[in-house]
């Protein structure tokens, strides 16, 4: 590692805006153009790319000089590239039966690319069928019927405040559930 990289750390170890600013200007456009080459997408990018620059930050007092910054940064961004594809992989698989907030969950929780797709649709299916039948009922309502939560509230007779509260329950159940199974 060179002098004035360990410069650097310092500096921003001490919360220095220059050597912040210094950090941003010499690797910003690099790792948007790393991103950018994998997945398309500039926008996407410059998001994922200040997202890397906050985890080297946050990560910057367990740093070991052990490597330069540039590699450092570059293997949070392809860390962060291969979490990113992976949950799109999951999402595309899911997108037309499960709602975002499963998916979302799921992403976390799936990291095994070698998953299949039928080992995943039946880990589902089970923890479908393990939730209570009225929390079933209303996740059927909302996700696979796209009924509002006015409309569930209407077919359940009940106030729209116990069936957002009903929702969130079951939400949360579901992913508990799928979390426990092996």
């Amino acid at each position: 590692m060179e002098k004035n990289e360990r410069i650097l750390i310092e500096k921003l170890l001490q919360k220095d805006s220059q050597a912040l600013h210094t950090l941003y200007k010499t690797y910003h456009a690099e790792l948007c153009s790393f991103v950018t080459n994998r997945l398309s997408d500039p926008h996407l990018a410059e998001e994922l790319a200040q997202d890397i620059l906050i985890q080297f930050l946050e990560s910057i007092r367990d740093f070991r000089y052990q490597c330069s910054i540039k590699t450092f940064l570059f293997t949070i961004a392809r860390n962060k590239v291969i979490d990113y594809i992976r949950k799109k992989k999951v999402k595309r698989i899911f997108f037309s039966h499960l709602p975002s907030f499963i998916v979302d969950g799921l992403a976390t929780v799936v990291m095994d690319e070698d998953l299949e797709r039928h080992e995943l649709t039946q880990k589902l299916e089970q923890t479908f069928n393990e939730l209570p039948h009225d929390y079933q009922l209303v996740l059927r309502l909302k996700y696979i019927d796209n009924k509002s939560v006015k409309e569930i509230s209407e077919v359940l007779v009940r106030s729209f405040k116990s069936t957002e509260s009903l929702l969130f329950r079951a939400r949360k159940a579901f992913i508990e559930i799928y979390s426990s199974l092996a």
